[in-house]
């Protein structure tokens, strides 16, 4: 049985992924440190497929940690590296946290596949490297413009470090020949189908759809909505949301495309659905679905946000065989779904 290491895999993306990997027979291995994901996911993936998968309760930005892992899982086929730090506003206020958690993990992630000879990553980027772009729809040649903020900043520098490790391989530098799909997603929102499993933040939420919903469920006042000045037809920022369940299958697509060895070096791949909703649409799309009127109230500009983004998603069509099946109304109803599971308070049982 083919093993997968999926780090940050109790996590909201990570924990999708995980099932769509066990529903295909492979063996996953979990690594995480739990700093914003529950231990008790593993049990709502094995009700999910049937199989309990491997917790490795870790931090990998801890040198030895990682090396201790890898050690017990030599027989490593690919990695899919979710684990980092991911809020835009936080990352803003604690930007050497943001330096550190994200990039020594990953430091030490490929230092412990070179050395156990494994050599595929499928690597969690964003569309955040785009910064704000200036032509849109954005493709993986657009250009890189300045990160607005230090989170965006972090997968940049990531995805640097992954090509100058890549070429070095490719030069024969390196015994390991490392290979390596960077995918640069849009958005994700929404929840499994089951509602089992879905996005789960520690504390104050700082995505949109948590917030929603928590608002929605009565555990948050209001929601606030960051700004209604910017260049969009309603004012508020417009992003490619996708569901988080075609972005795990995506993950699965990459993993399989790296494993059929067609990928030398390192190649990137945008993974959204190709149109963008502001967010005053999002929430009209959730009040529709879920026929609760949202109590919010529009507030300044967060720093670090970007005004408007959505991707060309043609080239994960073509080398992938993927495209987001999923539309908004879907996302937000799965979202709603998932908080209501939430509420009966059988989560982990």
């Amino acid at each position: 049985m083919i093993k997968i290491l999926v780090t940050g895999g109790t996590g909201y993306i990570g924990s999708h992924t995980v099932v769509a990997l066990q529903e295909k027979g492979y063996k996953v291995i979990i690594a995480d440190n739990l700093s914003n994901s529950n231990a008790d996911t593993i049990h709502a993936i094995a009700k999910i497929t049937g199989v309990k998968p491997e917790l490795e309760v870790v931090d990998l930005s801890c040198k030895t940690a990682c090396d201790d892992l890898f050690s017990r899982h030599s027989d490593l086929k690919a990695v899919i590296h979710f684990a980092a730090a991911k809020a835009v506003g936080e990352s803003v206020l604690q930007p050497l946290f943001y330096y550190e958690n994200n990039l020594c993990a990953l430091l030490n992630v490929l230092q412990n596949m070179a050395r156990i000879g494994c050599g595929n990553i499928v690597f969690s980027s964003s569309c955040t490297v785009y910064g704000q772009p200036k032509e849109l729809p954005v493709q993986e040649t657009s250009p890189r413009l300045p990160a607005t903020c230090p989170y965006g900043n972090t997968k940049q520098i990531a995805e640097d470090i992954l090509r100058d490790v890549a070429k070095a391989s490719l030069l024969g530098a390196s015994p390991l020949a490392l290979s390596v799909l960077a995918l640069r997603y849009f958005n994700p929102i929404g929840a499994h189908s089951s509602a089992l499993i879905g996005e789960l933040p520690n504390g104050v939420p700082n995505n949109l759809m948590p917030y929603i919903t928590q608002t929605a469920a009565g555990l948050r006042s209001c929601l606030q909505v960051y700004g209604n000045d910017y260049n969009t037809s309603d004012g508020t920022p417009i992003r490619d949301y996708i569901h988080v369940s075609d972005l795990a299958e995506a993950h699965l697509c990459a993993m399989e495309y790296l494993l059929s060895g067609k990928v030398k070096g390192i190649d990137y791949i945008n993974l959204g659905t190709g149109k963008g909703y502001t967010v005053l649409e999002v929430i009209q799309s959730f009040e529709k679905m879920s026929g609760i009127k949202l109590n919010y109230k529009i507030v300044a500009r967060r720093e670090g946000d970007i005004e408007k983004i959505w991707g060309n998603v043609d080239k994960a069509r073509q080398i992938l065989n993927w495209q987001a099946k999923r539309e908004i109304d879907e996302m937000t109803l799965s979202a709603w779904k998932w908080q209501q599971y939430i509420s009966t308070g059988l989560l982990g049982k």
